[in-house]
């Protein structure tokens, strides 16, 4: 399952829109945040990204809904696969005060998913340090630092990454499946043979499990879960008590 969490800080407040013709047509923030919202929903992510900046600029300087909207078009750019565009409306989210706590560390969790995408592992890596600060409860932020430090050819971090996220959710597909990743590029491959295993029997059918199919294939060029299988596992977002 993917769970666009940016996107979440903003639509949380109010009911998803049925269908676009159910927003008003008026251009107002709320509007503009009802075709945001619908458009996330029905996957059409730029065009989500496109109205959530709308919101922003429709919504007045120092209002924390601003940037709230900004850390939502930034989530849904990548979710198009606009990593540039999203590091730029995250930097402007990020440099104002109406993200706190938890939505402050998504936000930079995204942001680092966004120079990651760019092939910046240094910044990426800052992000990630910099978000665990408030989300270490998100398996996704170990997930996904997991899978950066396997490009940064840094093991040790990886294997750290992996553990923590399997300890909080043993059952995900898409952990099992970067575990594997993990212990094949460690040199353990009666570790990755189990977890790539345990992934095709939790997700048979599904990205995670096709995935390990062929990472056991060709076991030599395994596939990774966040350039081809999926953006988060289950239970992005909830940490260990939403499993």
């Amino acid at each position: 399952m993917i769970t666009f969490l940016a996107a979440a800080i903003l639509a949380a407040a109010q009911a998803a829109p049925e269908s676009a013709s159910a927003c008003p047509t008026v251009l107002t923030a709320a509007a503009q945040s009802c075709r945001a919202i619908y458009a996330s929903k029905a996957g059409r992510f730029a065009e989500s990204a496109t109205a959530f900046e709308s919101v922003a600029e429709l919504t007045p300087s120092g209002d924390p809904a601003r940037d709230r909207a900004l850390a939502a078009a930034g989530n849904m750019w990548i979710a198009a696969g606009q990593p540039g565009k999203a590091a730029l409306a995250l930097d402007k989210a990020l440099a104002g005060t109406g993200l706190q706590a938890e939505q402050h560390g998504l936000a930079l969790l995204d942001r680092a998913r966004a120079s990651e995408a760019q092939g910046d592992l240094k910044t990426a890596r800052a992000k990630v340090t910099e978000a665990a600060k408030t989300i270490s409860e998100d398996p996704y932020l170990w997930f996904f630092s997991a899978a950066l430090a396997i490009r940064e050819e840094d093991v040790p971090t990886a294997k750290s990454s992996i553990n923590r996220a399997l300890a909080m959710v043993p059952d995900s597909p898409e952990v099992m499946f970067e575990a594997g990743h993990v212990f094949h590029a460690a040199g353990e491959e009666a570790k990755a043979l189990e977890y790539w295993n345990k992934a095709i029997a939790a997700d048979p059918n599904g990205p995670a499990g096709k995935a390990a199919r062929q990472a056991l294939a060709m076991s030599d060029a395994p596939l990774t879960v966040t350039n081809d299988v999926t953006k988060s596992p289950v239970g992005h977002g909830e940490g260990p008590k939403g499993q």
